[in-house]
């Protein structure tokens, strides 16, 4: 076998990577494609990460990337394992590289999240020591501009409301990170303030106080099967009580998505019997799978 070099990943390095990861999936029967190929250049790019690629020489027998989500949480994402090379350790060797580089940068804890598809996915984050932490799925209101915007809601009772609630109990305090894309960190009382001042904070106050909680955590654009575009407004969180509830919170987010142009959106809620069939009860599309969220502690003795 030929010497393995771990080092950073480089533009020139597209090619060999596209190479392996454009049928990912190919021998799986789902509609899912990867996406490293799509958005590698801009992927590698920038401060608080680190990729890292398995140099055969001739080929690149794998990749993945480590995020520095905040001072003590970290996002293990991207990893892959070129077929060729499967089965001598590779994956290991670059998460472990990954992790030092995580601990040296803070990092007290690395999520990552895999498709509940994907078996092998699945199976390799647990061999690289990866724990289950929580699972949930997406929600898909339609914009409604029928409806006048919602106010901006008050960040104080809105994490009041979250501190207590069930579903920050189902996702273990997880939430979606509003600077990157499919990664959840603790979701704090400073997000909910910035969701207030730069995107939008929604809840739901009755007689007895807040009953419903969520926000926008990013609007962006998606390539869609007709070759086209589509704004996506995207929540990083829902929590309700109740099915009343529940519905006045999704029409607030239509009515939102609809008031910064977005064509579709995507709601994260809890995989539980309860938040599932609430969302179709309330006739929102429900996304076909839940995704899992992993845990690795990187506290411990090296």
């Amino acid at each position: 076998m030929s010497t393995i070099e771990y080092r950073d990943a480089t533009g020139e390095d597209y090619e060999a990577v596209r190479a392996f990861t454009e049928e990912t999936w190919a021998d799986l029967d789902v509609e899912a494609s990867d996406y490293i190929p799509d958005i590698y250049h801009d992927w590698i790019e920038g401060e608080g990460k680190k990729t890292v690629v398995a140099d055969a020489g001739d080929e690149i027998a794998g990749i993945a990337q480590f995020v520095m989500l905040s001072e003590y949480e970290g996002w293990a994402q991207g990893m892959r394992v070129n077929p060729d090379f499967r089965g001598r350790g590779i994956g290991s060797a670059i998460v472990e590289t990954l992790f030092e580089w995580g601990r040296s940068q803070g990092a007290t804890v690395a999520r990552n999240m895999v498709f509940s598809w994907n078996q092998a996915g699945l199976g390799q984050s647990r061999a690289l020591g990866f724990e289950p932490v929580t699972e949930f799925r997406w929600l898909h209101p339609e914009p409604d501009g029928s409806r006048d915007p919602p106010a901006t809601a008050d960040p104080d009772a809105a994490w009041a409301y979250w501190s207590g609630c069930e579903a920050r109990d189902q996702l273990r305090g997880l939430a979606l990170d509003m600077d990157h894309g499919w990664a959840l960190r603790d979701l704090t009382r400073g997000m909910l303030a910035r969701a207030a001042s730069e995107s939008a904070l929604l809840t739901v106050t009755d007689e007895s106080g807040t009953t419903g909680l969520a926000y926008r955590s990013r609007l962006f654009e998606a390539d869609t099967d007709a070759d086209g575009k589509s704004t996506i407004a995207e929540y990083g969180v829902a929590g309700w009580d109740g099915l009343d509830t529940g519905k006045v919170l999704l029409d607030k987010i239509a009515a939102d998505a609809a008031d910064c142009g977005a064509d579709t959106t995507r709601v994260l809620i809890p995989e539980t019997a309860d938040y599932v069939s609430a969302g179709a009860y309330l006739k929102a599309e429900i996304a076909d799978e839940p995704d899992f969220v992993l845990a690795a502690d990187l506290t411990g003795d090296q």
